[in-house]
C-alpha cells in the first residue's frame, strides 16, 4: 500500500509520486513495453526533427526580445510544440486504453477494487493485478479528446516570448486546463453528473493546476515522455485513492457519531 498524503494538499507531489510507484511496482511494466515503446522511438524521433529545423531559428527569433534567454525559451517552445505532436500522436495510437488499464490496476492494488467494478469486470484469480482487469462494461475513458486544449496549448506557446515570466505563465495556464482531464477516469467510476464534476474541479481548482503543471513539465523531458504520461496516470489513481481513503474515514467517522448518538438515547 502507497503512503497517504493529505489529499487536499500537495497534489503537485502526486505526479512524482506516480514516478516511483511505476518504477517500483513490476505489473505496470508490462503495459509499458508492450504498447509504448514504439511510441517512445517516433517521439524521440519527432523531438529530434525538430531541435534540428526549428529550434535555431526560433532562438535567432526570440532573441530580438529576450537576448540571451531566447537558448531556454526556446528550447521550452520547442518542447511544447513537441509535446502537442506526441498528444495528437497518443490518440492515433489508442493509448488511452492502457492508461484506464494503469489507473484501474493501482486503484485495485490501492484496495479500492469495488470502485473499479462499477466499470468493468475484474477475475478472482490472476498472476497480478493487470491480470485481473476484464474488459470495460462501459465506456472507459482516462481522458477525453479535447480539441479545445490542443489549441488552447498552441494559442498558449507565444507567452514564451515573453521575458522571464512568459514561461512559467505558459506552463501554469495549461495547467490549469489540463489538470482536470486526469481525473476524468475518476469522475467517471464515481458516476458523477456534468454538474457535480464541475463542482469537484471548482472546489480543488488550486490543487488541479499545480498537478497538471507538473506533469506537463515531466511530459515535456525527450524521450521520456511517453514514460511520464503513463506514470502521471499512476500519480492520479493515488491521488484518487487518497480522496478515497479520506472520504471512508469521514464516513465511518460520522457513522460512530450516529451509533454514539443512539447509544446515548438508550441509556
Amino acid at each position: 500500500m502507497a503512503r497517504s498524503l493529505d489529499p487536499s494538499r500537495a497534489a503537485w507531489l502526486y505526479p512524482l509520486r506516480g514516478v516511483y510507484y511505476f518504477a517500483s511496482h513490476r505489473f505496470l511494466w508490462p503495459l509499458f513495453k508492450t504498447r509504448l515503446i514504439p511510441i517512445v522511438l517516433l517521439s524521440a524521433f519527432i523531438y529530434v526533427l525538430l531541435f534540428l529545423f526549428t529550434y535555431l531559428p526560433q532562438v535567432a527569433f526570440l532573441s530580438i526580445f529576450q537576448g540571451r534567454g531566447a537558448w531556454v525559451n526556446g528550447a521550452v517552445l520547442v518542447l511544447g510544440e513537441g509535446a502537442a505532436i506526441v498528444a495528437a500522436l497518443f490518440e492515433a495510437f489508442f493509448v488511452d486504453e492502457t492508461l484506464v488499464d494503469i489507473f484501474d490496476a493501482v486503484l485495485v492494488n490501492e484496495g479500492h477494487g469495488e470502485l473499479v467494478t462499477t466499470s468493468r469486470v475484474l477475475y478472482p484469480q490472476g498472476d497480478d493485478v493487470v491480470k485481473r482487469l476484464g474488459k470495460p462494461i462501459h465506456s472507459a475513458v482516462y481522458a477525453p479528446f479535447s480539441l479545445r486544449q490542443i489549441v488552447e496549448f498552441v494559442v498558449l506557446l507565444p507567452l514564451n516570448f515573453i521575458p522571464v515570466a512568459g514561461t512559467p505563465m505558459f506552463l501554469l495556464l495549461t495547467g490549469y486546463r489540463a489538470g482536470p482531464f486526469h481525473h476524468w477516469r475518476y469522475f467517471q467510476l464515481l458516476d458523477l453528473s456534468k454538474q457535480q464534476r464541475k463542482e469537484k474541479i471548482r472546489r480543488r481548482q488550486l490543487q488541479y493546476t499545480t498537478f497538471g503543471t507538473v506533469a506537463l513539465i515531466l511530459q515535456l523531458v525527450p524521450p521520456l515522455s511517453m514514460f511520464f504520461l503513463m506514470s502521471t496516470a499512476v500519480g492520479s489513481a493515488l491521488w484518487a485513492v487518497d480522496l478515497e481513503n479520506k472520504r471512508d474515514l469521514i464516513g465511518r467517522a460520522r457513522r460512530d457519531e450516529v451509533d454514539e448518538y443512539h447509544d446515548g438515547d438508550t441509556i
